[in-house]
């Protein structure tokens, strides 16, 4: 079993991950950092505290996280995509019984899981960066792996004709991240676009009470392919970006990498958020194997959708009974 520590920004994409993390049996989520990101960050934490109130988890601890970059600028939000409030046509309670603990948390769970413990970032980097400037190398190296969604490399952007939304909404904390990780996979456009589930298949998922999230998938999940077909007219589905990290983690045999170093663009210009690698052929870089980025260029799509079916219509969830206070 995977102990995953998240970091997400949810989000109709973040939202279908952490359902597909807390209903997969391979996965142990150990905790949530909530961020700025699709919606503003305390949007976000509502949403994680609803999910984790659907799935009786209040077990998993809800983390704060950051509320805009690095950089200073105002953060650009998608409710064309995601909904005014980030779940499509959900609109979560206002008030949900949840402790929301502070970032120290997260160097907490560090301790507690060293060396066994992977992080998943499926959003802005700013919290994941924030957790380096604050915990160092020596902290952050007790992590395992990191899995990160973002980047563009070879393709076009999706939010510039260079960069990905994630990491061109905090550029600096992308490239910072990059740059002291150690073991990261990175999953780009290149193959997450490629990641796509179709409304058939939505159905066949939400064709019964499988679990608590069933009456709740299709809604936002066609919030979403609405978004997608104004976008991408003839598109044959939705792109679910960020769960294809964590197949990939719980399916290392069903995706494929090639080894660079990379980094992201800081400039404040038209190059902002331009996910670099060098990929012309070279022999081997000398060095310890995790100084490279594992960059993700294939994976295997019909057991992508097949892992997907299966994880989503998984019956029942854990119970756990924990006495909390209001966010």
């Amino acid at each position: 079993m995977y102990n995953t520590l998240l970091f997400c920004d949810p989000g109709i994409d973040d939202s279908l991950a952490i359902m597909y993390a807390l209903l997969n049996p391979e996965i142990n989520v150990v905790g949530i950092v909530s961020s700025y990101g699709n919606v503003p960050q305390q949007q976000a934490t509502q949403n994680i505290a609803y999910l984790l109130q659907l799935a009786n988890r209040p077990d998993i601890p809800i983390i704060t996280g950051a509320r805009s970059p690095f950089s200073g600028e105002i953060a650009v939000y998608y409710p064309e995509i995601h909904g005014e409030e980030g779940l499509g046509p959900i609109l979560p309670p206002e008030t949900i019984p949840r402790e929301i603990l502070n970032f120290d948390e997260v160097f907490k769970i560090i301790n507690k899981y060293e060396n066994n413990l992977v992080v998943v970032d499926v959003g802005r980097s700013t919290s994941l960066a924030t957790a380096f400037i604050l915990g160092g190398d020596e902290q952050m190296h007790k992590i395992s792996a990191f899995y990160i969604m973002g980047g563009a490399f070879l393709v076009p952007g999706n939010v510039t004709p260079l960069a990905e939304a994630n990491f061109h909404g905090d550029a600096i904390a992308s490239n910072l991240v990059l740059n002291k990780a150690r073991n990261v996979y990175i999953f780009p456009l290149n193959v997450t676009n490629y990641a796509l589930i179709k409304p058939e298949t939505i159905s066949q998922i939400s064709s019964a009470n499988y679990n608590s999230f069933s009456p709740f998938i299709k809604p936002i999940f066609d919030f979403y392919n609405e978004a997608y077909k104004k976008l991408v007219p003839g598109i044959e589905g939705s792109p679910i970006h960020d769960v294809l990290p964590l197949f990939a983690l719980t399916n290392p045999d069903k995706v494929r990498y090639v080894d660079r170093k990379a980094s992201v663009s800081i400039n404040m210009d038209d190059t902002k958020g331009l996910s670099q690698a060098d990929f012309r052929p070279r022999a081997p870089q000398e060095g310890p194997p995790d100084a490279v980025d594992h960059i993700a260029n294939w994976f295997d799509y019909n057991a992508f959708v097949q892992d997907f079916i299966k994880t989503m219509t998984h019956r029942g969830n854990r119970i756990f009974h924990k006495k909390s206070s209001s966010v």
